[in-house]
């Protein structure tokens, strides 16, 4: 049985360390519930997508009024785990993202992608997403 949900609980926040550590290799476990509720205040909401109550994909994202779009649905972290891709979990998980983003009137659907995440392209691409712009950052 498979489910998307928000991660409402520390429990289910916890669970999707395992599979958001891979995409973000900084996070450490112990603090990880922390920051996402830290997060949370400022917008975050958490996704699990999980197969028979087993975290496999997740997702982060916040809802944001643009100037450039209106609403977006802007999405920070997007990432199955690595021994379930190709499975349509990333599918299924997105377009449920997506869906979402219809139903609370988003004009747009965005995210970044690290520039050597060419798998991640290559599905962001098959999703017919397209690449708007660069990404500048200074670190502080």
């Amino acid at each position: 049985m498979t489910t998307t949900t928000f991660a409402v609980t520390d429990a289910e926040i916890a669970s999707a360390f395992p599979v958001m550590r891979q995409l973000r290799p900084n996070l450490d476990e112990a603090g990880f519930v922390e920051r996402v509720r830290a997060a949370e205040r400022l917008g975050l909401r958490l996704v699990v997508h999980a197969v028979d109550g087993r975290v496999v994909a997740v997702a982060g994202f916040r809802l944001l009024e643009q100037l450039k779009e209106g609403l977006v649905l802007y999405v920070d972290d997007l990432v199955t785990d690595e021994g379930e891709r190709s499975k349509g979990h990333g599918d299924t998980l997105l377009h449920w993202l997506v869906a979402y983003a219809r139903e609370q009137g988003c004009a747009a659907f965005e995210l970044d992608s690290g520039v050597q995440r060419h798998d991640a392209h290559r599905f962001y691409l098959r999703h017919r997403m397209r690449i708007s712009a660069y990404h500048f950052v200074l670190d502080l």
